[in-house]
């Protein structure tokens, strides 16, 4: 360890506590949120310490840290000739300056580890009034590095983690926001007659019927609060929009709702259906976790019960070198009530979902008779 170093890591301490001074009054203001300063050294490197308030930052200029700096290469000294001595492969020496000279505001507590020196490398912790901690690794060509971890093993941290972890999986009955991303397609589609007598099969514009939907779901744990079972349940608003292919339209004509050849000589860009509804899910969940407590398989069940909104139809057409939308607003003979069953699978932070209407989408015989299946990814939901 060089004593230039230490000379040097003391006095930005001392720097930092004096530039930080100025934010004081922010710090109170918010007396239970950490800040942290970060200064960047010379050599690249990054120096972080972590404040708790306004308070505990003032402090450091009571520990004459100048002063300080000639002690601590003494208290190295002392603690690399022990590690040198040692019969394992770590020494930990804890020196009390305050007490050795009470009245002059030097620190509570040092206390420094060494290992035996290893392939290349050196360490050193400096941990001062057990509030500021930095790990110096310095390799023979006299490059360092510096962790704030307080010289946490790495099994340390992943308990600390498996332990937050483990605290959301046993509290997670809160409102979780799910969003869906997903398209629309007709299935069991029967034979259907436009308004000329002929037979008509309507076909979908894949990437423009596309399905959105939002909404707050509740997990309640099934036997237990660490249980993979669970059920969901909570409320939802959705999306349909169903695009035709070619130059079609829907139409809501003599009360019947139908899909007509465009009779107006010119070609359709766009044309579409769209409906809107608020829908009551209710499913069953198995929620597999990893030993670290991370979400891992999961799969899901059950149905809904819904709502339709409202709706309405966009046609948007070229004519003469002007764009046209025009919208129209009304039921177009579509079933109000909605029912139907949807479920999930996926691993880690992909999730897939299926949702399949069970009545059809218009009433009997006043529009197509079909009904509609939406398939897509769960952008983000339930952990």
């Amino acid at each position: 360890m060089q004593r230039a170093f230490l000379s040097f890591f003391l006095l930005m301490l001392v720097l930092a506590s004096g530039l930080s001074t100025a934010r004081a009054s922010h710090l109170a203001a918010n007396a239970g949120v950490k800040d942290t300063i970060v200064v960047r050294l010379p050599n690249q490197a990054t120096l972080t310490l972590t404040v708790r308030d306004a308070a505990q930052l003032r402090e450091l200029k009571k520990y004459q840290l100048d002063s300080l700096t000639s002690r601590l290469a003494n208290y190295i000294t002392q603690a690399e000739t022990a590690a040198k001595n040692a019969s394992t492969d770590q020494v930990t020496l804890q020196f009390f300056p305050d007490k050795d000279q009470p009245g002059k505001n030097l620190p509570e507590q040092i206390r420094i580890t060494t290992h035996k020196k290893a392939a290349n490398t050196n360490r050193v912790d400096v941990l001062l009034n057990k509030a500021f901690g930095v790990v110096v690794t310095t390799n023979e060509n006299g490059s360092k590095s510096y962790d704030t971890t307080g010289g946490k093993s790495k099994e340390q941290r992943q308990a600390h983690r498996d332990s937050v972890r483990l605290k959301s999986f046993e509290n997670r009955r809160g409102a979780n926001l799910i969003f869906d991303l997903g398209l629309n397609t007709f299935v069991n589609q029967k034979q259907y007659f436009a308004p000329n007598g002929q037979p008509e099969t309507i076909d979908l514009r894949p990437e423009g019927s596309r399905y959105v939907n939002v909404g707050f779901h509740w997990d309640i744990p099934l036997g237990g609060k660490r249980s993979p079972v669970s059920v969901t349940t909570g409320y939802e608003v959705s999306v349909n929009n169903y695009m035709l292919e070619g130059n079609y339209r829907w139409v809501n004509e003599n009360g019947r709702t139908d899909v007509i050849l465009n009779r107006e000589g010119h070609q359709y860009q766009k044309t579409k259906l769209a409906t809107s509804s608020i829908n009551l899910p209710v499913m069953l969940r198995l929620q597999l976790r990893d030993s670290h407590y991370k979400p891992t398989f999961l799969v899901s069940a059950g149905g809904f019960i819904g709502y339709r909104i409202r709706s309405w139809t966009k046609v948007k057409y070229t004519n003469e070198g002007t764009t046209y939308k025009d919208k129209d607003r009304g039921s177009y003979n579509m079933e109000s009530l909605l029912y139907g069953l949807q479920g999930t699978i996926g691993y880690n932070n992909l999730e897939l979902f299926a949702k399949y209407n069970m009545n059809g989408l218009f009433k009997t015989g006043v529009g197509p008779d079909t009904q509609v299946l939406s398939f897509g990814v769960r952008i983000f939901g339930i952990n």
